[in-house]
């Protein structure tokens, strides 16, 4: 049998990235996926591939996760199709990146909304049938949640992931007395359509950043969705309220 063989996954943000590659990995290890995006051409086409490699999805798109509607119609579809939730994977974020104070106070709401509030959303939506499964909820956090970064200004960025993180703590609580657990990934440096022009400006930070990394490379989409898929799966079974760091060893060693 496959790791998550029969499981039905909530996954958001599947139109690239970390999310669709959440979406084929999910689907190799016997998930029934349930992907949404703001981009429609991009959750498509995830939609595809996950079909063409003999998986089964379906795709809300386009949703606004940061509302109540968009949330439960997300939820909603899922039910409508597989019939229950077993995994809610809170991936998908937008922010923007600037410096406090210097960054408008429009950024900073921003990045609140479409990091913290599409959380709450999502997991509130999700909540009643993850009760019925005793299910798992995975919650994509940061290390910029954990420690400040000097290349890039992440106050707004790092607070928000910083609430996903104590978010997904208490939900352990809350949880608990239906067997929900919940943990979050923390991802450091990982390479996605999203992030390629830091890492492709040969005038920028990266290299610096790189050599920081006992990995000595930047993350990929699918080292996330892997960990991710394992945290989803019975194997992981006694690990909740975790925050892994998935960074190459970065907060490791870095100052």
């Amino acid at each position: 049998m496959a790791r998550l063989d029969g499981k039905v996954a909530l996954i958001s943000g599947t139109a690239m990235g970390m999310g669709r590659a959440a979406a084929l990995e999910f689907a190799a290890a016997g998930a029934l996926v349930a992907g949404c995006d703001l981009d429609e051409e991009g959750a498509a086409r995830t939609v595809a591939l996950v079909e063409e490699a003999g998986g089964r999805m379906v795709s809300v798109a386009p949703v606004d996760l940061a509302t109540e509607e968009g949330a439960a119609a997300w939820v909603r579809a899922a039910v409508d199709a597989f019939g229950r939730v077993d995994v809610l994977y809170n991936n998908a974020s937008a922010l923007k990146i600037g410096g406090f104070p210097e960054q408008p106070a429009e950024e900073w709401y921003f990045t609140i909304r479409n990091e913290l509030h599409l959380v709450y959303e999502s997991t509130r939506a999700a909540w009643p049938y993850l009760k019925e499964r005793g299910g798992v909820v995975v919650n994509v956090a940061s290390i910029a949640a954990h420690r400040g970064a000097m290349f890039a200004g992440q106050a707004a960025h790092g607070a928000a992931k910083g609430g996903v993180a104590a978010f997904t703590r208490h939900l352990v609580v809350s949880g608990a007395p239906y067997g929900i657990r919940a943990n979050t990934i923390s991802p450091g440096p990982i390479k996605t359509p999203a992030t390629a022009g830091f890492f492709d400006d040969p005038e920028g930070p990266a290299k610096a950043v790189l050599e920081t990394i006992p990995a000595r490379r930047a993350g990929e989409p699918e080292d996330v969705a892997r960990l991710a898929v394992f945290l989803a799966s019975d194997d992981a079974s006694f690990i909740n309220g975790a925050d892994i760091a998935i960074d190459g060893g970065l907060a490791a060693v870095a100052p």
